[in-house]
């Protein structure tokens, strides 16, 4: 019975630290809705919100960013994108960590020429004085359809 019992809490945790609180990936899905929103429109101030102080940027092409210089880039306005959208999102969530990962489809255009991107993305978030902010964000060019 010893062992029956075992398992069957055993199981019960497995099944609880797998399953997502609903409200949690509403929150999640909510933050997706935000920061695509503030690439789409160039919107800095939204960003700088929504970005930890100690945030870390890294995507394919360019060197790694610092909330600081993440924002100066975006403040320039030299890229403009015509679609940002996540999707594919799986959301982790360890005490007041989140990791939200899936996939970012974008157009963007720079200097007059036009480019679209399909990355893979990881989104790291904390929680911040009651609120979820980004520390880190990485993404890397999708691998080719099979």
């Amino acid at each position: 019975m010893r062992l029956v019992t075992s398992g069957c809490v055993a199981w019960l945790i497995a099944a609880a630290l797998s399953v997502q609180p609903t409200g949690l990936n509403t929150e999640f899905t909510r933050l997706e809705d935000v920061w695509n929103t503030a690439h789409r429109n160039a919107d800095a101030e939204t960003l700088a919100a929504l970005w930890a102080e100690d945030l870390e940027v890294v995507v394919p092409r360019m060197p790694p960013m610092s909330k600081a210089e993440a924002l100066a880039f975006a403040r320039t306005a030299r890229m403009r994108f015509e679609r940002y959208e996540t999707s594919q999102i799986k959301v982790r969530t360890y005490g007041d960590t989140a990791v939200v990962t899936g996939r970012l489809q974008r157009t963007r255009t720079v200097a007059q020429k036009e480019t679209t991107d399909d990355w893979r993305f990881t989104k790291v978030y904390t929680r911040q004085n009651g609120a979820w902010r980004v520390v880190s964000f990485h993404a890397s060019d999708s691998p080719p359809s099979r």
